[in-house]
This record gives C-alpha cells, structure tokens and sequence, in this order.
C-alpha cells in the first residue's frame, strides 16, 4: 500500500471558521501574536494567554470539520495516510483520519510548565492556580515562538518514506514546518493546495510538483478524486 504525507496549516480549516492570524495583518483575533502565542508572552501577561486559548478552546466546540477533512480521510481506503498538521484544533480527528502528527500542539490538552512529560486532555477553561499532579502550574501544550517542535523529528521520518506529498493551505513560509517537503523522495509526487501559493526553496527546486491554485475544500476534492483513481 502506497504511503501519503499530508501536510497541513491553517487554510484547511479555515473553511470550517477558524481564524488565522496571517490573514489579519499580524493580527490573531485582534492580539499581537507574540502576545498570545510566545514563550515572552506567556512570561509577560499568563492571565492574557490563559483567556485568549479558552477562548479558542470555546471556538473549536462551535465549529465541524469541512469536506475537505473528511475528503482526505477517505484515502485511507486505498492508502497508508499520515497527516502532519500545523494547527491546533481536533478538525482532522473529527473529519475521520486516524493517524495525525500535532506539529505544533494541541488546544484540547495542557502539560505542567516543569515537567513537560506530563500531558493532559483537557476541554474546559484553564487557569493561574491549576495545576499537575507534582502541584506546577499547567499551561496550554501548544509549540510557541520561541520554543523547539519536539515532533519535528517524528514528521521528517514520515516524509522521508513517503511515496505521495500533498501540501495544503499553509504559506510554507514558516520554519521549521515548511522544511518538511525538502525530507521527501526526490521523484515523489507532491501536490500544493493553496488559493495563494508560495513557492520556498523546497518546493522550487522539485520536478514533480503539481501546483493547485484553490480552496482547500476545491482543491483536495480534485487532488483525491485524481488518486483514488489512479487506484
């Protein structure tokens, strides 16, 4: 069974409504973004950081996965699919892939700021004063500026054996995430999805590179339709 890697970032669900900062100047629901999502800004203002993420903790309850999730769940007939996303939400879970690799953390789980080992689901509001069981305080287990992607390791192994790379709604502006398609085969196919697309160096010097210039929910139909065929 032939492996795809699927690389995700915020345009894939911003179909489903969340929000994304690059579209807003800098902005992230009227916030600098360093404030909000910064190892100097939880430093700075916790309580500030805390309310921006139950906030959107509350927001991703609102909302449902769009058709181009559940789209790419169904390749999982026909092939061996890892997702490798960006994003923070659960939309992939929901849409019905099952086997997702959090590049940068997740909204629905919080970890101690001392021991980082201990990781815990969580879908309520997180406070100053909540705290792991060794009694330290917990914080959102999300990747900010600042910080290392302890799955960036993870990732690249995927992309390495990959047969298939498909690159959808992400600038590949931002590293280290948008190194990941330089890990993939030199003759792998790899399809970017994107209304705005941004050849970086990995994805300029590939042969085998098809570009669609669309929505994730148009772009991912004509890309899965194309493969499930080729099986």
């Amino acid at each position: 069974m032939k492996k795809i890697v699927v690389l995700t970032g915020a345009g894939v669900s911003a179909e489903s409504g969340i929000k994304t900062f690059r579209d807003h100047d800098g902005l992230w629901e009227n916030h600098d973004v360093m404030e909000v999502a910064s190892i100097e800004g939880w430093h700075k203002n916790k309580e500030l950081v805390l309310q921006f993420y139950n906030d959107r903790r509350k927001q991703l309850k609102e909302v449902q996965p769009n058709i181009a999730h559940q789209l790419l769940a169904t390749l999982e007939d026909k092939y061996q699919v890892v997702i490798v996303t960006q994003n923070v939400d659960d939309l992939h879970e929901r849409g019905g892939s099952s086997n997702i690799i959090h590049l940068h953390g997740s909204l629905n789980k919080v970890r101690s700021v001392v021991h980082e080992e201990l990781v815990y689901d969580w879908d309520k509001d997180l406070h100053l004063g909540d705290t792991c069981e060794k009694g330290t305080q917990l914080r959102p287990h999300i990747v900010w500026f600042g910080e290392m992607v302890p799955m960036l390791e993870f990732a690249m192994q995927e992309v390495l054996t990959a047969d298939i790379v498909l690159v959808i709604g992400t600038s590949m502006q931002v590293y280290p995430a948008a190194s990941l398609v330089g890990y993939a085969p030199a003759n792998c196919p790899i399809y970017y999805i994107d209304p705005k697309p941004t050849i970086n160096y990995e994805l300029g010097r590939r042969k085998n590179l098809t570009i669609v210039e669309e929505v994730a929910s148009v772009g991912v139909r004509q890309v899965v339709e194309k493969l499930l065929k080729n099986m």
